[in-house]
């Protein structure tokens, strides 16, 4: 991180503060004294110090506060103020209560490689709010990884070359592979998606399957406080080298280049070779941290400058994630 973290920050009322993490990657973390911390006022009366953690450090992890979905909305709000809905949706996800959902329903043995949320999207959020409410047997931590370290951590020309041309992505919608588009889109209505596309910058066609669309968006951010940059695309995960290779091979055999569920290019169309994202996904996990989740964790992440991920689990896992604040453009 190139910053010299103090151990100790300042108390919170009744909420102690410490860093921790590794030389790429910090959160600062509150842990109440004593039992009965009502939280929503904690967080509204404290929450400009918590956003300036938030857009110094990052993350901000308060210990054993929230344990059901309800609360987390009202946290959540108070915080980072009016909650997104989960549109042009890329992964499978239950709304629980409010705007709180589920946090990626994939099966326990898969992981869930690090990425900034919806980067793929002119309209990301900026904050991000999880919770724990069951805990896993084992595994099932949520690494967070510094984008300004990944992006340092990466070869000056892979940086230049994807900030100069940004990020193509592809994807191809049908029944049975991945989310459908009314799923993706959340209506039934093929003229409520079209009119979405035009104003969102998307390419659409409509196919016998299903849907095909594709969009270009930058592949970096710049952080308005400090003038640092951060890694900020999802293209390693719409890539095709971000499959098993057999499923790879299976799906190439299938399909036409468009019509592969997902995809990522360069800006200009051109491929972008595995190699390059084999360096990205590198980067990431030397940047990683990772914390064990405990009951009633509230984890804030500020979504321009921390990515974030899943390990896999045993057991029981349910960890609920509300959204807020909204980015566009990648700038």
């Amino acid at each position: 991180m190139n910053r010299t973290l103090p151990p100790e920050l300042a108390v919170l009322g009744p909420c102690a503060g410490r860093v921790e993490g590794n030389e790429d990657t910090a959160v600062v973390v509150y842990r109440p004294a004593g039992d009965g911390l009502d939280v929503a006022q904690w967080a509204s009366e404290y929450r400009p110090e918590l956003m300036d953690a938030l857009a110094t450090y990052g993350a901000v992890l308060v210990r054993g506060v929230v344990h059901e979905a309800a609360l987390l909305n009202e946290v959540a709000g108070r915080i980072g103020g009016e909650l997104l809905t989960y549109n042009e949706r890329s992964t499978p996800r239950t709304q629980v209560s409010g705007n709180v959902y589920t946090s990626t329903e994939y099966p326990a043995a898969q992981t869930i490689v690090q990425h900034n949320e919806s980067a793929y999207s002119d309209g990301y959020p900026l904050w991000l709010f999880f919770a724990s409410t069951v805990a896993a047997e084992s595994g099932g931590e949520t690494p967070l990884a510094d984008s300004r370290s990944v992006a340092r951590r990466l070869p000056a020309s892979l940086v230049a070359r994807f900030r100069a041309k940004g990020v193509l992505y592809t994807r191809a919608y049908r029944e049975g592979m991945g989310l459908t588009w009314q799923e993706s889109y959340q209506t039934e209505d093929r003229a409520q998606v079209e009119e979405y596309c035009r104003s969102h910058g998307i390419e659409w066609t409509w196919t016998e399957d299903g849907l095909r669309t594709r969009h270009r968006r930058p592949a970096l951010i710049t952080d308005p406080r400090t003038g640092e940059e951060s890694w900020f695309n999802q293209a390693h995960l719409f890539h095709a080298s971000n499959l098993p290779k057999e499923t790879r091979e299976a799906l190439e055999e299938m399909f036409d280049p468009e019509d592969m569920p997902r995809g990522a290019y360069y800006g200009d169309g051109t491929p972008i070779p595995d190699e390059d994202l084999d360096l990205v996904r590198q980067a990431f996990e030397d940047s990683a941290y990772a914390f064990p989740w405990v009951e009633g964790d509230l984890l804030m992440v500020n979504n321009l400058l921390v990515s974030h991920g899943r390990r896999p689990y045993t057991g029981r896992r349910t960890t609920l994630v509300a959204m807020a604040g909204t980015g566009h453009g990648g700038a």
